[in-house]
């Protein structure tokens, strides 16, 4: 039971943590020459969930204003939202599994006592 708890805490780390580098990304949308940080969830040490991220090369957009060319932020938000709902699901699935550990625990000392 104790596995259960730590994967859950280590996912809940992971998902929070790939949430808030989507929340950045939404928030530098407008930003010119943002590139966009990329998070993925892999199998880490010891089995447990994390979170690696790092910055896409992929240049954005090229725009011209008043006659100079700038680089636009590579941020797509069809593409950033869709993800940010996947990991705040995944964060709510892993606050109920430790919900529903919380309840086992209780009802195995209710019985024990």
């Amino acid at each position: 039971m104790i596995a259960g708890i730590s994967s859950s805490i280590a996912a809940i780390y992971a998902f929070g943590s790939k949430l808030a580098g989507t929340a950045n990304n939404i928030a530098n949308v407008n930003t010119d020459g943002y590139k966009k940080t990329v998070s993925t969830i892999s199998e880490g040490k010891q089995g447990l969930p994390e979170t690696n991220q790092g910055k896409s090369s992929t240049p954005g957009p090229i725009v011209q204003v008043e006659g100079l060319f700038k680089e636009t932020s590579n941020v797509d938000l069809a593409e950033e939202f869709p993800q940010m709902v996947l990991a705040q699901r995944g964060y709510e699935a892993n606050i109920k599994s430790l919900q529903t550990q919380a309840e086992l625990t209780k009802l195995l000392m209710d019985i024990i006592v």
